[in-house]
C-alpha cells in the first residue's frame, strides 16, 4: 500500500485533527510514569533525529518525561525485540524504520512477530534514499558510478546501516536494476558510515535523506541521485533514478511510532492523540521537510495496513535479491 494515497492523507489528517482535540476521559490516567523512545540506530542518524524531536514534544503533552535510548544493531531488531518484550502499558515506544518492521524479520529469526507484538500508533515520516559519494572523490554523477561499476565488477564499495537495512536494498537494487555489483559493507547505523566515505575509505551509500541531509548541507557528501518518484524539495538540482534512465531501484525509508502489543486501546489512542499534536506543529513538520522527507499522516489501523503490505513488499525483494544475514 503506497504510504502516500491522496485519500488516506486527507482521512488521516481529518483523524489527526478530531484526536489533537484533547484526549477522551478514559485516559486521562495514562502516562503515570516517564516513558521512553527506543531507537535501533546511533546517535546522530535519521531515525535518532526524528526520535529526539518527538520526545520532546510528546513530552509536553503527555506531561512525563520521555527519554530516547539508542539500541543500533542486528538490522533495528535489538530495539523491536525489547519493545515487544516490555510490559503492555504504553510507556515504551519504538521509532522503527522499514529495516526491522518489515525487512529483516526475512531475513533473521527473531523472538518476537513484528506485526503482532509491537502495536501501530501512527506514521511519522517517509524520507527517499538518496544516492552518496564524497565531496572530495571521483565521482560527479550517478553515471560515473555506474560506469566505474560496469569496468571493475565488485572493485566499488557501498555502506549501509545495516544487513537488510533500507541503505542495503536499495544498494542491492541499484545492482540489479544497472546490471552491475559493488561490495557491501554494512555499519551499525548512518553516521559511522559517513566517516569512512568522506574518508575515502568506502566509495558510496544510498542512505535517507533523514541520516544524509546534515552531511549534504555541511559539502561533505556529494548527492548525486534520489531513488523516489520526484525529485527532493530540498536537493532540486539533484535528478531522480528514473530520470537518469535507471528504472526499479527506487527505495524510500519510512519511520513509524509503535509501542507493546497488548497495550489498552485508552493508551494507544492516547498516544496517537499525543503524536498526533507534535505532527502538526510547523516546528515538526519544518524539520522533517528539511530533512528530505515528507510528514506520515496514517495512524492505527490504516499504519497497520501499510505495515503489512510493506511486510510482504520487501520479503519480495529480499527473496529476489538473495538479501541474507551474515
Amino acid at each position: 500500500m503506497p504510504p502516500h494515497d491522496t485519500l488516506d492523507r486527507r482521512r488521516a489528517l481529518a483523524l489527526l485533527g478530531l484526536l489533537a482535540a484533547g484526549a477522551p476521559a478514559w485516559a486521562q490516567g495514562f502516562p503515570d510514569k516517564p516513558l521512553r523512545i527506543l531507537v535501533g540506530a546511533s546517535p546522530g542518524g535519521g531515525t535518532d533525529i526524528l526520535a529526539r524531536v518527538l520526545a520532546d514534544k510528546m513530552a509536553a503533552t503527555l506531561k512525563q518525561p520521555v527519554v530516547v535510548e539508542n539500541r543500533p544493531g542486528a538490522s533495528n531488531t535489538i530495539a523491536a525485540e525489547l519493545a515487544a518484550r516490555a510490559a503492555p502499558d504504553g510507556s515504551t515506544l519504538l521509532l522503527a524504520t522499514n529495516t526491522a518492521q518489515a525487512v529483516a524479520p526475512h531475513m533473521l529469526k527473531l523472538k518476537y512477530d513484528p506485526l503482532k507484538d509491537l502495536q501501530p500508533i501512527g506514521l511519522v515520516a517517509v524520507m527517499p534514499n538518496v544516492l552518496v559519494v564524497s565531496s572530495t572523490g571521483p565521482y560527479k554523477s550517478a553515471k560515473d558510478v555506474q560506469t566505474a561499476l560496469a569496468a571493475k565488477p565488485g572493485a566499488l564499495k557501498y555502506a549501509s546501516s545495516g544487513i537488510g537495512s533500507t541503505q542495503h536494498i536499495g544498494g542491492e537494487a541499484f545492482g540489479m536494476a544497472t546490471g552491475t555489483r559493488a561490495i557491501h559493507v554494512p555499519y551499525k547505523g548512518s553516521s559511522q558510515a559517513h566517516i569512512d566515505i568522506i574518508a575515502g575509505e568506502v566509495d558510496m551509500m544510498f542512505d535517507s535523506t533523514s541520516s544524509a541531509m546534515s552531511q549534504i548541507r555541511a559539502g561533505k557528501l556529494r548527492p548525486l541521485a534520489v531513488s523516489a518518484p520526484a525529485r527532493s524539495a530540498e536537493m532540486p538540482d539533484v535528478p531522480t533514478l528514473a530520470e537518469l534512465g535507471i528504472q526499479g531501484a527506487d527505495v524510500s525509508t519510512w519511520y513509524g511510532l509503535y509501542t507493546t502489543g497488548g497495550t489498552p486501546r485508552a493508551a494507544v489512542e492516547r498516544l496517537t492523540a499525543d503524536l498526533g499534536q507534535a505532527l502538526q506543529l510547523p516546528d515538526v513538520q519544518a524539520r522533517i521537510k528539511a530533512l528530505g522527507g515528507e510528514l506520515g499522516t496514517l495512524t492505527g489501523e490504516r499504519f497497520a495496513e501499510m505495515n503489512r503490505s510493506e511486510y510482504e513488499h520487501y520479503g519480495r525483494l529480499v527473496r529476489g535479491a538473495n538479501i541474507k544475514a551474515e
